[in-house]
């Protein structure tokens, strides 16, 4: 059976310091000389216009000294009781300071060092041990003017990784590099603390434009022809291509991989960006977590037709271009025609949009607004409502049926849903899913249901299929592997698009015979973009058994280099603890999984691996069971604590108490379908076959896409032939090609109902 020690790498891919400036353009035709940073004062001397858009702004409010005119919140003696802690918002010396005061603990006081963010909410950082500027949980609602708690729950205490001191809410890391203009961490790995500096508070000129040096040059001297006008990053009408990943540096969920973006890299050379993953997207693609603007934007038609950012968007105030639906109607109107000659218009179609006719609610009110259908919003942080930026349709009775939100059952919460969705179907009785079949082909998909495969298939085979997209799509396919799907990883290695290529390489491990994956993997070690090298370079390091070669391979020395950049995060250093395993550097291992665990102690993958690494590499099974005990008393609900101790218990034959720690881990986490496999295979062990089948039965039908689930219930199926015809018939149904069925049917081969061959690519 599977059960055994895997060593997991977290990819949390970390930063390495690199030069901020490239070396663009000299005039004099010298050697190019890098740009510089120049004081933004100069720039309104000839941009007066844009500097009084954005003085006042977000963007110039987004963090700042705290004084009188800049702290929102009061700061009079007021109090905030909160579950876990009690706070008083206070002056002192003309200073604004917070009391904060820990359940059953002594009080602390701590001057606010800056203020963060503008409306509707604004947080106040704290300055810390080593340089840490920490992000307050309680934040002002510049709306009810009030206190509120972000994350007030019973269990948000000073050891939960949403506690205002843990490295969650280090803003150093997490914040501030989107709040002032050239940010740099500036972290001391020696000294364990940060010296970070920054250009300007706030969001200004040379943040999107990149320095401004050469451009100064250029106003000397402004008849050359100068790509740019002398800015590394051009963002006029003529070069508006770089606009949106420009402003994604921020307005995205990603993780950097250096210390500061670099004017004119593309945006996965600096930051790994996440996908459309089921925690973080609906199964539409529309916003489900925290992620802001750009996921959703780069799915949409607009995208696709080259619309950017600043058709919508003043850059520099950050405001609409236009009130209301005036901002919509500049392409969407009785003209057909785009606002930019530059945006493809074929998919416009004439029309008043901005009428009853068209949005059936009465003129004015809330749902003849364009974005209370296109755009619905969600709230995050207690209060900020963000709308969603992929335009997409509402379609109520697919929401209904594929569990999704959605704009009509949003603003009509409460209310009998029939009647709605018949409504919506006799005012638009054309209507189709705008999306291809997207959405219905991911439900399956996730959902293990009937025709899965085929839908996945069909999908991936679309030209009009958004990057992004075809990258969740992909990273669906492990649960339905066969030649077909592994045909479609291999030409998601070579796809055009950087986020296919880096979803589709931790698929190759799964769905490509073993003797082909270091090959397959080889070419993307020196791909162009530096995202896809790092997912590469430890596919390869894992499926190769390591590298140690001396000196090492230029792609692992970027890939440790990237994790060498940000030993300020736990997962760098559990990284390095595996990098080492996999290169021969043993004796460096325990100490950066101890030092993972003095910089976050609730950052469980390491305690694992350590615990594992004590018991099996140095055999100190002791040791290793008092450090699972010590950190499950401390988190008693972390399930992956319980789930490595019964582990190490099967490993010494302690089978009962590995049975109780297994119980504990699935009782914690019922969704884990490792955790359910591996619970039933130790009640088989255990004599317990019956149960062993209920527990298997019992998490397929709530995961009934889990092909390992479903193969494991078959092995323990041998006496019930009836039931293992049902759960192949049901394999048959998601996955005709899945090579299980070959070998069932012993022919090495069948054909599905349409004539297709399926079978086995072993």
């Amino acid at each position: 059976m599977r059960i055994g020690i895997a060593v997991a790498l977290v990819v949390a891919l970390a930063g390495v310091l690199v030069a901020v400036f490239q070396a663009p353009w000299r005039g004099d035709g010298a050697d190019p000389v890098a740009a510089h940073w120049v004081d933004e004062a100069q720039c309104g001397q000839c941009h007066q216009a844009q500097v009084r858009d954005w003085h006042g702004s977000h963007h110039h409010r987004a963090m700042t000294e705290p004084t009188d005119q800049t702290v929102r919140g009061a700061f009079d003696g007021t109090g905030f009781v909160g579950e876990t802690q009690s706070s008083v918002f206070f002056r002192k010396d003309g200073e604004f300071w917070i009391r904060t005061r820990e359940r059953d603990g002594e009080p602390e006081e701590h001057k606010v060092a800056y203020t963060f963010g503008w409306e509707p909410l604004q947080q106040y950082l704290l300055e810390t041990e080593g340089g840490r500027l920490q992000a307050y949980g309680v934040a002002w609602d510049t709306q009810t003017r009030s206190w509120f708690h972000l994350y007030d729950r019973p269990e948000v205490d000073e050891r939960h990784p949403l506690h205002w001191r843990q490295p969650a809410q280090n803003a150093n890391f997490i914040c501030i590099e989107c709040h002032t203009s050239g940010f740099q961490r500036g972290y001391d790995a020696a000294g364990d603390r940060f010296d970070s500096h920054w250009r300007a508070l706030g969001v200004g000129c040379q943040s999107c434009h990149g320095p401004a040096s050469r451009h100064l040059q250029w106003t000397r001297a402004p008849a050359e022809a100068v790509p740019g006008h002398g800015f590394e990053v051009p963002l006029t009408d003529a070069a508006r291509a770089s606009e949106v990943d420009t402003c994604a540096r921020c307005h995205s969920r990603r993780a950097p991989l250096g210390d500061g973006a670099r004017p004119g890299a593309a945006l996965r050379d600096d930051y790994r960006v996440t996908g459309l993953s089921a925690d973080l997207y609906e199964v539409d693609g529309t916003i489900r977590d925290e992620v802001f603007e750009y996921g959703a934007f780069v799915q949409s038609r607009m995208h696709a037709a080259g619309v950017v950012c600043s058709d919508c968007h003043n850059a520099h105030s950050g405001a609409l271009r236009a009130p209301g639906n005036a901002v919509c109607t500049q392409c969407h109107n009785g003209t057909g025609e785009p606002v930019r000659p530059a945006i493809r218009g074929d998919g416009l179609r004439a029309g008043d949009y901005d009428s009853p006719a068209h949005h059936h609610h009465a003129a004015g009110s809330p749902g003849a607004q364009c974005q209370a259908c296109h755009m619905p919003g969600k709230v995050y942080m207690g209060n900020d409502l963000r709308h969603d930026h992929g335009f997409t349709s509402p379609d109520p009775a697919q929401a209904r049926a594929l569990g999704h939100d959605d704009a009509c059952l949003q603003c009509h919460a409460g209310e009998p849903e029939p009647p709605l969705i018949d409504a919506f179907r006799r005012w638009y009785p054309e209507h189709q899913p705008r999306d291809g079949g997207y959405a219905r082909a991911l439900f399956k998909a996730r959902g293990g249901e009937a025709g899965a495969a085929r839908a996945l298939f069909e999908q991936l085979a679309r030209r009009d299929l958004p990057a992004v997209r075809r990258a969740a799509l992909l990273s669906e396919l492990p649960a339905y592997p066969s030649a077909r799907a592994r045909q479609a990883v291999l030409d998601g290695l070579a796809d055009d698009a950087a986020a296919v290529r880096e979803a589709a390489v931790p698929l190759v491990p799964a769905l490509l015979p073993p003797g082909e994956v270091v090959a397959a993997l080889q070419p993307l070690l020196t791909d162009p973009v530096r995202a896809v090298r790092l997912a590469a370079a430890w596919q390869w390091l894992q499926a190769s058994g390591g590298s140690r070669h001396a000196p090492p391979p230029a792609w692992q020395e970027e890939y440790e280099a990237v994790q060498q950049g940000l030993l300020e995060r736990a997962d760098a250093h559990f990284n390095l603890a595996n990098l080492y395993l996999l290169t021969g550097r043993q004796d460096r291992v325990e100490a950066a999984l101890r030092e993972a665990l003095r910089r976050d102690p609730a950052f469980f993958p390491a305690t694992v691996l350590l615990a594992q690494w004590l018991e099996q590499y140095k055999g100190e099974a002791d040791r290793a069971r008092a450090l699972l005990r010590e950190q499950i008393a401390r988190y008693p609900d972390e399930a992956s604590l319980r789930h490595a101790l019964g582990l190490s218990r099967v490993r010494h034959r302690e089978h009962g108490a590995a049975l109780a720690a297994f119980q504990a881990a699935h009782r914690l986490a019922p969704d884990n379908g490792d955790y359910a496999y591996v619970l039933a295979i130790a009640l088989h062990d255990g004599g317990q076959p019956r149960r062993a089948r209920q527990v298997l039965r019992q998490q397929l039908r709530a995961h009934p896409a889990d092909r390992s689930l479903r193969l494991a219930l078959l092995n323990l199926l041998g006496d019930r032939p009836d039931e293992r015809r049902v759960l192949l018939a049901e394999l048959r149904e998601q996955n005709p090609w899945d090579p299980v069925l070959s070998r069932q049917s012993g022919t090495g081969a069948h054909h599905d109902k349409n004539g297709e061959q399926g079978g086995g690519y072993e």
